[in-house]
């Protein structure tokens, strides 16, 4: 059986397509760069991260963009015709009043692991835009279009426009296709395909909460009109009926379902295997209870689904219901090379799982400098939304053990390095050393920012001789705190337990849609120069 999620942690907005015998899955990257990660599967049981669309932090500028802002549900698609990878982008700028400035970019490739293109800009009228290429050789561009007027459902209806590759422009303005295959509302992530002469449109219904959803519709010409599945929703958390298009709110906690482990599922896209098999990925979450707090994000899971004598897409065992286990497909195991335990950074670059908020890691972080080490340039503070020294992996699990051993010479009270759990620039727990004026030396202390909120735990001060440190974070279920130690073998606590709920879309002020981070972080507020070395990075989880 497959095992749900099969990618955990901050992995939302899955587009999935096929090349052959392989097969890779896109999700969302926001304001962390690399940006838009591209994991790899022969079997659909077994995926690696591979590789990542988008690594030039000055053609992709998000600095000073805040959390939740930055890349968006990115389209991945395999244009068989032209050997041709495809994805289409969105940035999004700004929410502010619900006007969601985004914008939209179609780049291409001949390698998954590219090098891609330039970016084309198509339009900045809605987010979740997608391509489908048609067998006639014409493409088009579906998105949602950003409702903003009064007296018009929010937050507005599926829009499609041709693409053309010959001007690399939209052929007119987007116009409107679809409306939605329930009453659920919220309607958004459109992908178009073709099957048995019948245009398919899959969208996500109900807000990408507790109501999401994912339906579909059809129509005999592209443009439609399109008819709605009899069946939807197709997959989802909540398989109740509910009207909810007066509401525009996507989080909706009032339909949670008690029966459900997978929840927030829906934002779906599928794939076929050469022997006729269908898989569904899909968007989904698990939450703490009874507070509906996800601390590890939306994450990505998958179904095993089926085309009915009708035409009509539904899950395989019958049901509409998100699952956590799923009848393995056909085809067949290849195991692949998991993200490692422990890196003692002595490989020539950096892991390719390692990110940075909204610039890439190897602008501040060099694995040459001092080999076998990582050495962290200290640069603005953490809250920054501009230059942040943060090394980071993706918490992927509530149990988790993570160990460094650091080696750092602060100088003054602007120095300081250590392990870092961080949701956001105004949530995270920090484990530091610094100079301390008060003690004439270097010390240990626990700083927090909780929704904006600064705490300074000055009882956690702990003067450390100027040696190498190893520093520990623990997260165990609801519970999580830092640990110090001189020699690797003998930690002593220090600091408070946090509560691990609150690193949160639901709790976080300032952001959502993300999910937790761990790892390294170096700041230096005075020159941006001064630096940190660290050993070695491990982390451990339980299953």
């Amino acid at each position: 059986m497959i095992q749900n999620p099969i990618l955990p942690g901050f992995h939302p907005d899955p587009c999935i397509c096929r090349k052959g015998d392989d097969y890779y899955l896109a999700v969302s990257s926001f304001e962390w760069m690399p940006g838009i990660p591209v994991y790899h599967s022969r079997d659909l049981k077994n995926w690696e991260l591979y590789t990542h669309v988008l690594t030039d932090d000055k053609q992709v500028d998000l600095r000073k963009l805040p959390s939740a802002k930055g890349v968006w549900a990115p389209c991945l698609t395999y244009c068989e015709q032209e050997d041709l990878f495809y994805v289409l982008y969105g940035i999004m700028r700004s929410m502010n009043a619900r006007y969601f400035d985004v914008e939209n970019y179609l780049i291409t490739a001949r390698e998954i692991s590219g090098p891609w293109s330039e970016p084309v800009y198509l339009h900045s009228s809605g987010f979740d835009a997608s391509l489908f290429h048609d067998d006639d050789g014409r493409k088009w561009v579906v998105s949602l279009e950003w409702e903003t007027r009064e007296g018009y459902e929010k937050p507005g209806a599926i829009c499609m426009a041709e693409y053309s590759p010959e001007t690399k422009e939209l052929i007119g303005y987007p116009k409107r296709i679809w409306s939605g295959g329930t009453d659920r509302g919220c309607i958004e992530a459109p992908h178009l395909t073709k099957r048995n002469g019948y245009y398919y449109i899959m969208c996500a219904e109900g807000g990408t909460g507790y109501n999401h959803c994912v339906t579909m519709g059809r129509a005999g010409e592209i443009w439609g009109p399109y008819e709605k599945d009899p069946a939807n929703l197709i997959v989802t958390s909540n398989p109740g009926v509910s009207n909810e298009r007066h509401d525009p709110d996507h989080l909706k906690p009032r339909y949670y379902n008690p029966d459900s482990v997978l929840q927030k599922s829906g934002h779906g896209s599928y794939v076929e295997t050469p022997d006729g098999e269908v898989y569904l990925v899909h968007l989904t979450a698990r939450p703490f209870v009874p507070e509906l707090r996800c601390t590890l994000g939306r994450e990505t899971a998958i179904q095993k689904m089926m085309w009915t004598q009708d035409d009509w897409l539904r899950m395989a065992d019958g049901s509409n219901l998100a699952k956590m286990e799923v009848p393995e497909s056909t085809l067949p195991e290849c195991k692949l090379p998991k993200i490692p335990e422990f890196d003692d950074f002595d490989a020539p670059s950096l892991g390719n799982w390692y990110y940075a908020p909204r610039m890439m890691p190897g602008t501040f972080a060099d694995v040459t400098a001092r080999p076998g080490y990582v050495r962290l340039r200290g640069q603005e503070a953490r809250t920054s939304l501009n230059r942040v020294s943060i090394l980071a992996r993706k918490l992927t699990s509530l149990h988790a053990r993570i160990t460094t051993k650091m080696e750092f010479h602060p100088e003054v009270y602007q120095h300081s390095a250590g392990l870092i759990l961080y949701y956001d620039n105004m949530n995270y727990v920090n484990l530091r050393k610094y100079y301390s004026e008060t003690l004439g030396q270097g010390a240990l202390s626990v700083v927090q920012l909780e929704n904006g909120m600064k705490t300074e735990y000055v009882g956690t001060r702990t003067p450390v001789e100027d040696v190498p440190l190893y520093l520990r974070l623990v997260v165990e279920d609801r519970e999580l705190w830092f640990e110090w130690s001189y020699d690797g073998r003998n930690y002593e606590r220090i600091g408070k337990t946090f509560d691990t709920t609150r690193f949160s879309d639901e709790y976080c002020q300032y952001g959502e849609f993300t999910g937790t981070m761990v790892g390294l972080t170096c700041a230096d507020r005075v020159k941006h120069r001064h630096y940190a070395d660290f050993d070695f990075f491990e982390y451990l989880t339980e299953a």
